[in-house]
């Protein structure tokens, strides 16, 4: 193999490496959105008192911040 083909392969390495990291991001926003919707369904569905919708919306807010952070770390440059 020549040089050419070596940096060639480094390079496709380093894609694939980019990608697997981008899913693994995008896989958690995924789980990270899917207990917010449960959540809000849950708040659909049951009437709750004042504490108990004060506790959900600091889980929401938390998951909210994770979402956030995740998704800066998608946009960042390979």
């Amino acid at each position: 193999m020549n040089k050419e083909e070596q940096e060639c392969k480094q390079f496709l390495e380093q894609q694939l490496e980019w990608c697997k990291n981008q899913d693994y991001i995008l896989e958690n926003i995924e789980i990270k959105l899917h207990e917010m919707k449960k959540i809000a369904q849950y708040t659909l569905d049951h009437e709750l008192t004042e504490a108990e919708v004060d506790r959900l919306n600091g889980q929401l807010n938390e998951l909210k911040s994770e979402v956030h952070f995740l998704e800066k770390q998608l946009n960042c440059c390979p």
